[in-house]
C-alpha cells in the first residue's frame, strides 16, 4: 500500500486518480475558517455531526475480485477539519485496485484516514449492496414551506427577515428550496433543510424568505447548516433548536450536516431526492 500522505489540495485543480491505496488525496479544512466569518468563537452553541453517504466505493478482496459497498461517514462538529468532498471522492477512488483481506479491513482503514484528517473520531459503516435499510426513502416531518405566497426581492443572505409571532410553539418546518453554491467549482447545491424548535413561534413566511436567500451564497454544506443555525438562534431566541440540511448527491456522495443546542442524536433518513 502506497501511504504517503501529501495532503494534495484539489481546489480547482484537474487531479489525476491515484491507482493504489492514496490518504494523501484528503484534503482537510479549518472549520474555524467558516466560524470565523459567522462571528463564533471556541465555545460552540451548538453541538452536532455531519453524516455523509458515499454510494460508489469499491476495491478488491484477497482474489482479485471487486466488491462494492455503501458507506456511512459520520463527522462530529467539534472536530478541527472537515474535508473536501472533491478530495474524499478522490481517495476512495484510490481504493478501487486495492486488496484488502476483508470488509472489517476496508473500513478500519477509512476510518482511520478520515480520523487522522478531521482530528477528531469518525464513525464509519459500510453497507452492503442488498441492505435495505439504507434504501428507506421517506417524506421530510412536520410543516412544509414552499407553498407560501411569499414575494421575494433578493437571493443574498437575509437574516432581517427572520421574526417570531406572539404565540409560543414546539413544532418542525422544512422546505426543500434551500439552494447554496460550491465554493470549489461554483456549481448549485441543492437540499432539504429541516428546522426543529420550541419557544417563540417562528414566522413562517420569514424563515422562507430567509431560506430562499441562500440562493446566490457560496459556501460549504457545513458552514451553511451552522451560519442558519445561527442566525435562527440570534433572531429569534428558541428555547431549543435543530437545524439540519440534507443535500442532494453530488459525486457519488451526500452530505447532511445537522446541529443542536438540547440533547438528540437524529436517526439519519433519506428523502426522495438523495
Amino acid at each position: 500500500m502506497n501511504t504517503e500522505n501529501t495532503d494534495i489540495n484539489p481546489l480547482g485543480k484537474e487531479v489525476v486518480h491515484s491507482q493504489s491505496y492514496h490518504p494523501g488525496h484528503l484534503y482537510p479544512v479549518a472549520r474555524a475558517e467558516g466560524r470565523n466569518a459567522i462571528g463564533l468563537g471556541e465555545t460552540l452553541p451548538f453541538s452536532g455531526a455531519d453524516i455523509w453517504n458515499a454510494y460508489e466505493i469499491s476495491w478488491l478482496n484477497k482474489l482479485g475480485r471487486p466488491e462494492i459497498a455503501i458507506g456511512q461517514f459520520v463527522f462530529p462538529s467539534d472536530s478541527p477539519n472537515l474535508i473536501e468532498s472533491k478530495s474524499l471522492k478522490l481517495y476512495l477512488n484510490s481504493l478501487n485496485l486495492e486488496r484488502f483481506d476483508s470488509v472489517a479491513a476496508v473500513r478500519t482503514t477509512i476510518a482511520k484516514d478520515l480520523t487522522d484528517k478531521a482530528g477528531r473520531p469518525v464513525d464509519v459503516v459500510l453497507y452492503q449492496i442488498d441492505d435495505l435499510a439504507i434504501a428507506n426513502i421517506n417524506k421530510p416531518p412536520g410543516r412544509c414551506l414552499d407553498n407560501l405566497e411569499i414575494e421575494v426581492h433578493g437571493y443574498r443572505i437575509d437574516p432581517g427577515t427572520l421574526s417570531t409571532l406572539h404565540a409560543k410553539a414546539e413544532e418542525t418546518l422544512y422546505s426543500n428550496l434551500l439552494r447554496t453554491n460550491c465554493p470549489v467549482t461554483g456549481q448549485p447545491d441543492w437540499g432539504t433543510v429541516i428546522i426543529r424548535h420550541r419557544g417563540p413561534q417562528l414566522d413562517p413566511a420569514g424563515l422562507l424568505k430567509y431560506i430562499v436567500s441562500y440562493r446566490e451564497h457560496t459556501g460549504f454544506h457545513e458552514n451553511c447548516v451552522e451560519r442558519i443555525f445561527c442566525d435562527i438562534l440570534d433572531r429569534c431566541n428558541p428555547e431549543q433548536l435543530f437545524v439540519q440540511a440534507q443535500f442532494t448527491r453530488r459525486g457519488g456522495l451526500d452530505i447532511n450536516p445537522w446541529r443542536a443546542n438540547y440533547n438528540v442524536v437524529p436517526e439519519f433518513v433519506r428523502y426522495v431526492r438523495q
